[in-house]
């Protein structure tokens, strides 16, 4: 348990994160029926006017709040329309999260739907490329980063995997999907890890259904088993994260080491969870500059 100072400190970095208002999109897509099942998109806005015919890279945004149904897109609008200001073409992805139902005891609602959350971010990823065609121009989809945080980076290092799935996974994909790279914020790395130290109160382990089914459904959704991935990747961890401790983040990274794999781990000093987020925060700058290294 962080001690007093700790917790106040990260009680004030969330504050700082939720305060800004939301931004709306410029264009919104549905990807399926199901109202959660939409993605936002955010028109490049860069301060220096585009080269005529140029186009933007593309970010596409999965956003975090532990698979839970309280916290949606909405809140992290504000980041979207920050990457977007900085000449990114943004697509801000909603999936189904857990329901409103607390979890079995537990105090809060419980994370996520097996298959359901897998099935939105599957699905979103592969209408992408027709939409973004259709509905954002500006966007070159040659030049496209994930980027997560939180629950979101779990999701985004998940799709980049989908083509190391094992065989029997409904979202295996023939080959990887064609990104310049992922950009993991604060991620939920790695479930074993994750669930030692009570990440998030057990959220992982309410994502794949309970004890009972844990282990059955970890190989088909924990990030760490699924390395290599052949797509480079950057994980960005502040060092005094309370909500998803450093050691998930190095522990991923270890996991990619061992499969062969290099992965770039961002820790920065001072810095908690929600700042990586927050465009008032100068983490928020190092979030965006790593992913124009993989982007431009």
């Amino acid at each position: 348990m962080p001690d007093d100072a700790a917790a106040a400190r990260a009680a004030a970095e969330e504050e700082s994160a939720f305060s800004h208002p939301p931004v709306d999109p410029d264009v919104t897509a549905t990807y399926g029926e199901h109202p959660d099942q939409v993605i936002d998109f955010y028109v490049p806005r860069g301060s220096e006017p585009p080269e005529p015919g140029s186009l933007a890279p593309l970010v596409v945004v999965l956003h975090g709040g532990a698979w839970r149904a309280p916290y949606d897109r909405r809140h992290i609008t504000p980041f979207a329309d920050y990457l977007a200001r900085r000449g990114f073409a943004v697509a801000n992805v909603e999936y189904r999260r857990g329901s409103a139902i607390p979890a079995q005891g537990g105090d809060g609602p419980v994370a996520g739907r097996w298959p359901d959350t897998f099935d939105d971010v599957a699905a979103a990823l592969d209408a992408l490329p027709a939409l973004v065609h259709e509905l954002l121009p500006q966007a070159d989809p040659r030049r496209t980063v994930l980027a997560g945080h939180s629950a979101g980076g779990q999701l985004a290092l998940w799709a980049a995997a989908r083509h190391v799935l094992p065989a029997d996974a409904p979202w295996r994909t023939d080959r990887p999907t064609p990104l310049r790279g992922v950009v993991a914020l604060a991620p939920i790395a790695d479930f074993a890890v994750a669930e030692k130290l009570d990440v998030c109160g057990n959220a992982a382990l309410q994502l794949l259904g309970g004890q009972e089914k844990f282990a059955e459904r970890q190989p088909y959704a924990d990030p760490a088993l699924l390395l290599p991935t052949g797509i480079a990747t950057t994980l960005v961890q502040g060092r005094t994260d309370v909500v998803v401790p450093q050691a998930v983040a190095e522990s991923y990274a270890e996991a990619a080491a061992k499969a062969g794999e290099v992965v770039g781990l961002t820790l920065l000093e001072d810095v908690g969870h929600f700042p990586l987020i927050d465009p008032a925060a100068d983490a928020c700058a190092v979030v965006a500059e790593e992913i124009a290294q993989l982007a431009w």
